[in-house]
């Protein structure tokens, strides 16, 4: 199992190549607040897109909703998020610094150590001094501090609606996507005639106020889900199993295949489950899925049965019915509820820095990621040879507004065919097409051009040259699946590369 690609690498790159952003970085930057670039935000999009085709699109047990960032106060109460959603923090009374308390031992240290006269240490998380024997016992972030006590933060962004700040207008920023599914079970049960089991998914905002947010885009105040309710009859049973324990072990599975499916790599991906002391207040039983990320192994997404909880004390708070009616049985029902939750923004880090790598081509070191080419920001880059030749730059120009009307297609003449082959590589570009003087002739020579073109494949830097004519229909399978061996052995190599591979 090679060593996972370090968080500094995946920030460098990020900012170079237009993925990822300090917010508000000419102002000072806002603690951790992250603005999505050109090529981050068509990456976003991508996961999103092909989250939603495969989960909601294809499938016949599943619709969506786009619900409302502020919902009634009483929808927090009801669901226990007033009172249960909160983390354990403690302050240093010297620097003042905040934590969350169960993360402390899980940070690096500062120690001014008494065996070195008081030199100063930054010691690796849970590990003593090499000199002194001591453990942590201060604040981690000065040294010198001690840490107050533990109590209880409310992770809820509060606001007000309205002109007036007064307490019958507190609202909140939501803190997931969940609970906008389960008040309007009803409407969606009634308006779209569904019969159980069916699913409920919503992609979009959640804000939490985290106490020590950070390691780049893994934890953040400001993020979005992609969360499914999946509401399941408890009187049922699949192949002899209760049908919520059967959905829920069927979506773990399900959930584990897509992310392999896109590129993550099996090495890097592990179940866990959780244990019966750290279960939500609502949980039957959850599972994690985890993913070795730069910082360690973490949590990707969290698949939870939880039970009958959600709509029954919505229902008991706003007085309403949100029960399904059981033909077979003739009785009401409370739907259980599995919950598949994904974040994009921790799925975009995983898919990065799986898709990363450092490769040797004629003794340069090539930075390539290895996006699966439905993710991939650009599908296609076109680049002309000669950039003060109109006629190849005119040509490239058309087929780039030609492929556009399908896919992401980007055009490049500001260097070398060389290094505009890396720059590509860098951001995960699939498939280079290039535009060069066999194309378009010479007329001068009294040359005629083919009207080929020559494309290169990423990940094996091999080229075929493709009729112009013929590029659509070459890109739509490649971009649906089709391995390059299949495609380009019905081509002919260059008689000689642009320039490298």
């Amino acid at each position: 199992m090679s060593e996972p690609t370090s968080m500094d690498v995946l920030v460098s790159l990020s900012k170079r190549r237009g993925f990822v952003f300090q917010s508000s970085e000419i102002y000072g930057g806002t603690g951790s607040c992250w603005d999505y670039g050109p090529l981050g935000v068509e990456l976003k999009n991508n996961i999103k897109r092909v989250w939603w085709r495969d989960f909601v699109q294809t499938r016949a047990d599943m619709v969506g909703i786009d619900a409302s960032i502020l919902m009634h106060p009483t929808v927090w109460k009801a669901s226990g998020h007033l009172d249960h959603f909160t983390d354990p923090m403690v302050d240093c009374r010297e620097c003042k610094h905040r934590f969350r308390a169960d993360h402390v031992d899980a940070l690096p240290w500062v120690h001014y150590c008494p065996a070195t006269k008081g030199n100063k240490f930054t010691i690796p998380a849970g590990e003593p001094c090499g000199h002194c024997g001591q453990r942590r016992t201060l604040c981690p972030q000065c040294g010198k501090g001690e840490l107050t006590a533990p109590r209880q933060f409310n992770l809820m962004f509060k606001t007000f609606m309205g002109p007036v700040e007064e307490d019958a207008a507190v609202t909140y920023l939501r803190p997931e996507t969940a609970q906008a599914m389960f008040v309007n079970f009803d409407n969606v049960l009634q308006s779209m005639r569904l019969k159980l089991p069916f699913g409920i998914a919503q992609a979009g905002r959640s804000f939490r106020n985290e106490i020590t947010p950070g390691n780049f885009i893994f934890r953040t105040r400001e993020f979005e889900q992609m969360e499914i309710e999946y509401f399941v009859n408890p009187n049922d049973r699949v192949d002899g199993r209760p049908a919520d324990e059967y959905w829920h072990d069927r979506w773990i599975e399900d959930c584990m295949a897509w992310f392999r499916r896109y590129g993550l790599s099996a090495d890097n991906l592990r179940l866990r489950e959780h244990e019966r002391d750290e279960l939500a207040h609502y949980a039957k039983r959850t599972v994690d899925i985890e993913y070795r990320f730069p910082i360690g192994w973490s949590e990707l997404m969290g698949i939870a049965n939880r039970t009958d909880f959600d709509l029954k004390q919505h229902a008991k708070w706003s007085g309403k019915s949100l029960t399904y009616f059981d033909d077979e049985r003739k009785e009401h029902v409370v739907p259980f509820v599995v919950e598949p939750a994904a974040g994009v923004d921790r799925a975009l880090l995983a898919f990065m820095a799986d898709a990363y790598r450092e490769e040797e081509v004629r003794g340069e070191k090539r930075v390539v990621l290895k996006f699966h080419p439905e993710l991939a920001p650009i599908k296609v880059a076109v680049l002309p040879l000669l950039k003060k030749r109109d006629d190849i730059v005119r040509t490239a120009h058309t087929i780039r507004a030609d492929l556009a009307k399908h896919w992401r297609v980007v055009y490049d003449d500001t260097a070398a065919i060389g290094r505009l082959y890396r720059r590509q590589d860098e951001v995960g570009t699939p498939y280079c097409v290039t535009v060069d003087v066999q194309t378009v002739g010479d007329s001068e020579r009294g040359e005629a051009g083919d009207f080929r073109v020559t494309i290169r494949d990423r990940d094996s830097m091999e080229q075929a040259r493709v009729p112009i004519a013929e590029l659509g229909a070459v890109f739509r399978e490649l971009l649906d699946g089709a391995p390059w061996s299949q495609a380009a052995r019905r081509y002919p190599a260059p008689a000689a590369k642009a320039s490298g591979p």
